[in-house]
């Protein structure tokens, strides 16, 4: 199905980044004025009001500089909040990394997560600034109806936009969003450098297929519409080792061993998505496991040279611009990159 904000709003995302982009260095201190008189001084105006104009999906939008009481539901952002000292009231913390500072802070609201949100809490959090996207991108019109005095940002993604690009908008974004650009850019610039890495790493004749494994099985992960690792074929211009389209973009299609034995990839790059959401303590067969022991997949290429790279264990509950950054230093370092 077609994204909802693809019929308005794809054609303009260059545009956005620019926008966020030009923001963000006009409210760099000591930075020279930006082009077009009128604009730079509004935007000087703006801050000293205590706000700051960023562009999302939805519009351009006027955020308190700085917020008070910040409620975040996007785990691809909250990672890099956490860093930079953003304070929250709220968020979804079933759904988000357990090892942030925020899982363990009785003073913030957990929100459950996304199936079934605790919007009473979000309520009683009171926020002046709600950062929103990813798995509560369906939510957002009854968060602006429950917290109407609260500025809400759409941290949102376009799913057909170049994977790096996407990222890159995105942390910009929320980095102009809570004044933290300098911390934006550096996690853009170390993106940017780990995919040049994984670029000249790659041999462009060796083949590579994507899976993922969860509850015991292995599922193909289709070049550039699968989840996760799918839009990594366009960011490093690898080479498919089986161009078969994507019946489940979420959780990977079903595939036989015999099919990947068959197509015989060079590469494998596999997510374990049980690593991820498994309980503490529950066993379960991991992805390492499952490729070893299937006796039909011992003699591809990929598995009897060791030809494997796995993403971040918590990739599942991150998928954020500093996951892809350890992913493609991890693919460069596998294919013997500098």
């Amino acid at each position: 199905m077609q994204h909802p904000r693809h019929l308005r709003l794809a054609p303009v995302v260059t545009a956005t980044v620019a926008l966020v982009t030009l923001a963000a260095c006009g409210s760099d201190a000591g930075s020279a004025p930006a082009a077009g008189g009128d604009d730079a001084a509004e935007g000087s105006a703006d801050q000293q009001s205590g706000t700051v104009q960023v562009t999302d999906f939805q519009g351009t939008v006027e955020v308190p500089s700085p917020a008070e009481r910040v409620v975040v539901t996007d785990n691809r952002v909250v990672r890099a909040m956490d860093a930079w000292g953003v304070d929250v009231v709220a968020a979804p913390l079933d759904i988000f990394p357990g090892d942030l500072s925020y899982a363990s802070d009785e003073d913030v609201i957990n929100l459950g997560n996304h199936g079934e949100p605790d919007m009473e809490g979000l309520v009683a959090a009171d926020p002046d600034l709600v950062l929103n996207g990813y798995r509560f991108e369906s939510h957002y019109a009854d968060i602006t109806e429950l917290v109407p005095d609260a500025v809400m940002v759409d941290t949102s993604t376009d799913p057909e936009g170049a994977l790096e690009e996407e990222l890159a908008r995105q942390i910009t974004l929320v980095g102009e969003a809570l004044g933290h650009q300098d911390g934006a850019a550096e996690l853009v610039a170390d993106l940017e450098a780990s995919i040049e890495r994984a670029t000249e790493a790659y041999d462009p004749e060796q083949t590579v297929m994507g899976l993922l494994t969860s509850g015991g099985d292995i599922s193909y992960v289709a070049p550039v519409t699968g989840r996760s690792i799918g839009p990594v074929f366009e960011t490093l211009d690898l080479n498919p080792a089986l161009e078969q389209a994507a019946d489940d973009t979420s959780h990977g299609d079903d595939i036989s061993v015999e099919a990947i034995a068959e197509a015989n990839p060079d590469w494998l790059l596999v997510m374990d998505r049980d690593a991820a959401i498994a309980a503490e303590g529950a066993e379960f067969s991991g992805a390492e496991e499952l490729i070893s022991e299937s006796a039909a997949l011992q003699n591809v290429t990929a598995v009897q040279e060791g030809n494997i790279v796995y993403l971040p264990a918590d990739f599942y509950l991150t998928e954020d611009i500093q996951a892809y950054t350890a992913f493609f230093d991890s693919v460069a370092d596998a294919m013997g990159g500098s």
